[in-house]
C-alpha cells in the first residue's frame, strides 16, 4: 500500500529514506500554535491527530498516512521551535549547563486511509547535554538550523552532536521513531486482514 509522510520536515524524510521506504509527502499545513494543551506529553498527540485529520479529506485512495509531531519539554518547560535568535540562544545555553534532559515528546500517528482506522502513539527520548562551548553555539545559531528544530537543536548537526547523550532512540530524537512506525503499520495491516 502507497505510504504517505504527512510532514515536510527533513529530518522525518531521512528517518523513512534510511530505513528504505518509498513514500510521497503531503503538509496538513494546519495552525500548530492554535491547539494548546496544559499537559505538554499530551500536545504532540493531539498535533499529529490534527494533521491526519486535515490531510485525510485530500486523499482519495488507499495509503498508510503518518502524521508526527514533537515538543521538546525542560525542566517542566514547553520549547517548541524558537521564535527568536535570543530564545534559540537561550534554549542551548540553558541545555549545555544542566542536569535536566531536553524530553523529546513525539506523537505519532499512523491511519490506514482504506479502513479509516487510525493509532496515535507516544514515544519520549531523553537528551542529555554536556557543556557546548559557546564558539559552538553561535556557529550554529548563524547557521539558522536553530529555527527548523523543537528544542532549537538536532542531534545531525557536528556542532552539537559531540555534547549530548541520547536515552533513547536516535530516530525518536530526530522526531520519527521508526519502531513505533513500523509497529502500528504492522497492527493496522493485520486489523485490515482480519476484517476481510
Amino acid at each position: 500500500m502507497k505510504i504517505i509522510l504527512g510532514s515536510q520536515s527533513e529530518n522525518r524524510k531521512q528517518v523513512l529514506k534510511d530505513a528504505g521506504y518509498a513514500f510521497d509527502v503531503m503538509v496538513s499545513n494546519i495552525d500548530e500554535k492554535a491547539i494548546r494543551h496544559e499537559d505538554f506529553y499530551e500536545l504532540p498527540l493531539r498535533l499529529s491527530r490534527a494533521k491526519a485529520a486535515a490531510l485525510l479529506t485530500k486523499i482519495k485512495e488507499p495509503a498508510i498516512l503518518i502524521t508526527a509531531d514533537q515538543v521538546i519539554v525542560w525542566n517542566g518547560e514547553l520549547r517548541e521551535k524558537p521564535r527568536t535568535l535570543a530564545e534559540a540562544r537561550r534554549y542551548l545555553e540553558t541545555f549545555s549547563r544542566s542536569e535536566y534532559p531536553a524530553e523529546c515528546v513525539n506523537g505519532i500517528t499512523v491511519t490506514n486511509t482504506g479502513s479509516g482506522k487510525s493509532i496515535t502513539e507516544r514515544e519520549v527520548s531523553k537528551v542529555f547535554f554536556s557543556k557546548i562551548p559557546q564558539e559552538n553555539i553561535e556557529a550554529f545559531l548563524a547557521s539558522g538550523g536553530a529555527f527548523k528544530y523543537a528544542g532549537g537543536f538536532t542531534p545531525q548537526s557536528p556542532l552539537i552532536r559531540p555534547y549530548l547523550r541520547i536515552d533513547g532512540t536516535f530516530e525518536s530524537v530526530l522526531g520519527l521513531p521508526l519502531s513505533v512506525v513500523e509497529k502500528c503499520i504492522k497492527e493496522l495491516s493485520e486489523q485490515s486482514l482480519s476484517q476481510r
